[in-house]
């Protein structure tokens, strides 16, 4: 059994209590600049779990991932070429729920060259049936020169909605600060988290300064969150907002940043996707409880 999962039983008994309480509350929103366009500040991601191709079986679980992801307010799903065939079971599945209008589904370019951007982009909206897309990101900054020049033209025509870039590493974050200086994006996907907090340096503001929404991936670093905190208590003051277990704390610590627009933790089983939007939900800290539970962590 993993970290997360035992922590998720022995939180089972308080996160009933706190959904009981919490009735029909709805998902936090924050507003994309660009459009002033609502989103849910948890959405989901689907790197090494919506890989399972045509396998009935596998793909059961994600079909209820989404459907949880949808029920509790979220709206982001966002996916890759990179990750196999990810991008069309969520396509696949989302259309077997009939939800694939209202959601706001994200994709990246991850290839060199125009010719093969463009096909490759096009085939991950054929894959994910978005026509047009809601975001096409340049993956990890993959020839984001030549990618941004096709995306500009691709939004002027309407075949995306948004455009943005990513990376998933402290490393990438230079060069990533020097592409959003350019002001050409909607949106910037960055990796951040208690473990990785140095997003908050340079890329944050800079995001926030030139009104750019910021997608957080890697909210729970590598899983080590977990295990850092595995059988250790929350502190008594976290039911002050709402946070029934470990995720709902480091995703709710990232969700409270005024920068930060959604934050897409990837998952295959339901129970952690409902017990993930438990976060965008209730109370949220200021800077001053921000600090306060840094420095708890911090201390474990």
């Amino acid at each position: 059994m993993d970290a997360r999962r035992r922590a998720l039983l022995g939180a089972f008994a308080g996160l009933a209590v706190t959904r009981a309480a919490r009735g029909a509350e709805r998902m936090h929103t924050r507003p994309i600049p660009a459009s002033g366009q609502a989103l849910p500040v948890i959405g989901l991601g689907t790197w090494q779990t919506f890989d399972v191709g045509g396998n009935a079986a596998a793909q059961a679980p994600l079909k209820e991932v989404l459907q949880a992801l949808f029920e509790a307010g979220g709206r982001v799903v966002d996916s890759s070429p990179m990750y196999g065939s990810s991008e069309s079971v969520v396509g696949e599945l989302c259309a077997q729920l009939g939800i694939c209008e209202p959601l706001f589904l994200a994709t990246k370019v991850w290839t060199q060259g125009r010719e093969e951007g463009t096909r490759q982009m096009q085939r991950s909206i054929e894959r994910m049936r978005a026509a047009p897309l809601d975001l096409m990101q340049v993956h990890n900054l993959v020839d984001v020169e030549t990618h941004t020049k096709t995306l500009l033209e691709w939004k002027s025509q309407k075949r995306v909605r948004y455009i943005g870039i990513t990376h998933y590493a402290t490393s990438g974050h230079a060069a990533t600060e020097r592409w959003l200086k350019t002001k050409q994006y909607d949106f910037v996907q960055i990796n951040y988290s208690l473990d990785e907090p140095e997003s908050e340096k340079r890329i944050l503001p800079l995001a926030r300064e030139h009104g750019v929404a910021v997608m957080i991936n890697r909210p729970f670093a590598t899983g080590s969150m977990f295990r850092r905190t595995r059988g250790k208590p929350l502190p008594p003051w976290a039911a002050e907002l709402g946070i029934a277990s470990w995720a709902q704390y480091f995703l709710k610590w990232i969700v409270a940043h005024p920068a930060v627009t959604c934050a897409i933790p990837a998952t295959s089983k339901p129970a952690h996707m409902r017990d993930n939007a438990g976060a965008g939900m209730g109370a949220m800290p200021d800077a001053a409880g921000r600090r306060r539970m840094q420095e708890y962590y911090r201390a474990l």
